[in-house]
């Protein structure tokens, strides 16, 4: 039998946790005949190749035998044939990715499993916003000033904790140490462990089908522009004449300044200045609109102000900003509020206005790619740009902004680029979490998005001193809020302000993308003190007075 007729499968596998694993299932496969096996337990599949697919089934139970979990199979013959040999023309890659984020890798991880030759452009520092200068170094100093705060001001008489100075420097040193190792293990190490190229330099295009790095042209049938976002500063007098600090600046502070000012009310400004807070400095959020988080609810916008402004956050909002000046050491920022100018004094001063799409360099249009009107890369349903060969992913579209998003987007590319694959993205559902203290989760419609779409809603507004957990922590300052359909009754929204709210809402996640109704949700159990128990309570609210009923009862 020829090589040619046999059937090359890749399998995914679940379960597997080492090489050891590895081992047992090439094993397995073995005994049912597979040959030329390639098990990889951190991409969970299994590459092979069978003469008879009828075999396919006894593979499965092999390998189910051994104890682990097979999954999905995919002939991966018959797609590499058609989405890459079968394109004809003498490329250097058949996926070229520009930038190293969540995007990138991801699109590269999958791209590799069918075969393609892949390279990835980096102008800077590999791994992309998340690991270097967002979500793992802010995280990190978030639950430092959390744990200052608390040693300061628990709220357990009887408890005699106190908080000394804080060494900005140290914390930053080991944050620092933190993003290095991060970025080693879950990005520089892959690069190997996948066999993709990887080019240090800035790519830019110079025809649709080939960049330019360091002089040197690069061909491709497919692109991937995955180069990200960058702090958007706004155009305020004065303002670029002053020592300003943007999210990545402000990470990187060895001092901490006694007051510190911030421009915005975004999940960035909210979070950073709560941190600069819990580490001990006087905060002012300051912004344009009336509310903090004014496309969300107002339940949401109410109790968030409530609890920054419990904890010793000012915040001003319906400000106009007139202009910026530094004095010595001191930035003064002079807004208008209800027709009345006011100054606002601080040390520190963080601009979080948004974020804008990194396209300049890349002279996109000699790569026939146009741009949307806040200068992001335009995309379809495909993630395909006006250049059919050359796709988009993660922040650079203006998208939502978060990297598992980003992730998710870099596997449709590489589905549709080289897997021949037709995926569209779907972003119907998608959770946003503001890791403040307490935090902010959300999921699907507010209520007004809910009216807008059609239909007929009702809400259940359930305040966190209902639930168990809070009254126990003694920090009651929150809410749930579910949204429904008042016909059909299935979930269309969940938002929640509360500890952990982030690891609550992932419930709320499957509630409004399965179609839950509420009557699903109220037939669950939910385990006693725990915050995610308000959700089943939020359930009860539409129909009941949660507040007459006994511990558990439903």
């Amino acid at each position: 039998m020829t090589e040619q007729s046999k059937k090359q499968i890749r399998l995914t596998v679940r379960g597997m946790t080492c090489t050891d694993c590895e081992a047992h299932v090439t094993h397995a496969l073995q005994s049912v005949g597979a040959e030329n096996i390639s098990v990889n337990f951190r991409r969970n599949e299994a590459i092979f190749q069978l003469a008879d697919l009828n075999r396919l089934d006894a593979a499965k139970e092999a390998i189910a035998d051994t104890g682990y979990q097979p999954g999905d199979a995919t002939l991966l013959s018959e797609r590499r044939q058609s989405s890459i040999s079968n394109k004809g023309g003498n490329y250097d890659y058949d996926l070229l990715i520009i930038g190293s984020g969540g995007s990138a890798f991801s699109a590269a991880i999958q791209a590799v499993s069918y075969g393609a030759k892949v390279a990835m452009v980096e102008r800077g520092t590999i791994g992309g916003t998340c690991v270097n200068i967002g979500c793992v170094p802010s995280k990190t100093m978030l639950r430092a000033g959390e744990i200052n705060h608390l040693a300061a001001h628990n709220p357990f008489q009887g408890l005699n904790t106190s908080a000394g100075p804080v060494d900005l420097g140290q914390l930053v040193d080991r944050k620092n140490e933190l993003v290095g190792e991060l970025r080693q293990h879950k990005y520089i190490d892959l690069i190997d462990e996948y066999g993709f190229d990887l080019i240090q330099g800035e790519a830019r295009f110079v025809d649709p089908a080939t960049v330019e790095v360091n002089g040197r042209p690069i061909s491709a049938r497919n692109f991937l522009i995955s180069t990200g976002a960058s702090p958007a500063v706004p155009n305020i007098p004065g303002l670029k004449d002053v020592g300003y600090l943007v999210s990545t600046t402000a990470l990187e502070l060895k001092k901490l300044p006694r007051r510190f000012a911030v421009i915005g009310s975004g999940y960035i400004a909210m979070e950073l200045g709560q941190m600069f807070h819990n580490l001990g400095a006087e905060v002012t959020l300051m912004q344009r609109s009336a509310r903090v988080l004014k496309s969300y609810d107002p339940e949401i916008s109410e109790t968030v102000t409530q609890a920054l402004t419990e904890q010793g956050m000012h915040i001003i909002t319906g400000a106009t900003f007139n202009r910026v000046e530094q004095d010595g050491n001191i930035k003064r920022i002079y807004v208008t509020v209800d027709g009345r100018e006011q100054v606002v004094e601080a040390e520190g001063l963080l601009v979080a206005t948004g974020r804008k799409p990194n396209t300049e360099a890349l002279n996109l249009a000699a790569a026939q790619v146009k741009l949307g009107d806040r200068g992001e890369v335009a995309v379809d349903e495909y993630l395909r740009t006006t250049n059919p060969n050359v796709y988009a992913a993660g922040d650079v579209t203006m998208g939502p902004q978060f990297v598992y998003v980003a992730a998710y987007e870099g596997w449709v590319v590489a589905e549709n680029a080289v897997g021949g694959g037709n995926q569209k993205v779907d972003l119907a559902v998608v959770p946003g979490v503001t890791f403040t203290n307490p935090a902010i989760a959300t999921v699907g419609l507010t209520e007004a998005q809910a009216k807008s779409n059609g239909h007929e809603v009702i809400t259940s507004v359930l305040p966190l001193d209902a639930v168990p957990r809070a009254l126990v922590n003694r920090e009651t300052t929150g809410v749930f809020k579910l949204v429904a359909d008042a016909n059909t009754r299935k979930i269309l929204g969940a938002h929640v302000i509360a500890e952990n709210a982030g690891d609550v809402i992932y419930a709320g996640v499957l509630a409004v993308k399965f179609g839950l109704t509420i009557e699903d949700l109220r037939s669950t159990l939910a385990p006693y003190l725990t915050m995610a128990e308000g959700l089943k309570l939020a359930t009860l609210t539409f129909d009941k007075d949660v507040s007459k009923l006994s511990c558990c009862a439903g």
